[in-house]
């Protein structure tokens, strides 16, 4: 399993949301999130990094971040867009959430990330796809 390491990721005011993206906003962050990190609200409410590594609430992903936060700061979580995100992709491959990098996406399944949650469409772009809950 390789994991993705984000390159250049795009600038949040560039990211094109179509009118179907869904949004969560007015959430807050409770730990340090990174553009585009695939994220969780945890019981708590608070936003937090998704995580793999076990089939458990940490593995949720309810969307990724559309800029980075730092704790306490306003958080937006989306899905269904596309958004550079790293560089030598292969268009068409699916990417999971990464079960040793938070947050994090991964070229094949963890023990929490069973479910596909993104696929290249270039060789430097994600498709980030609708989260169902």
């Amino acid at each position: 399993m390789a994991e993705l390491t984000k390159s250049s990721p795009q600038p949040p005011s560039t990211i094109a949301l179509p009118p179907n993206a869904r949004l969560s906003e007015k959430l807050i962050a409770g730990e340090a999130i990174g553009l585009l990190d695939a994220c969780q609200i945890h019981t708590d409410g608070l936003v937090m990094m998704s995580n793999g590594a076990a089939a458990t609430q940490a593995a949720a992903v309810h969307g990724f971040a559309l800029r980075a936060a730092a704790v306490g700061e306003p958080v937006t979580l989306g899905d269904n867009f596309v958004a550079q995100y790293a560089a030598a992709l292969t268009p068409g491959a699916p990417y999971y959430l990464s079960g040793t990098v938070e947050g994090g996406l991964a070229d094949a399944a963890s023990t929490g990330g069973t479910k596909k949650i993104a696929f290249a469409v270039s060789a430097t772009r994600v498709k980030f796809l609708p989260i169902s809950l």
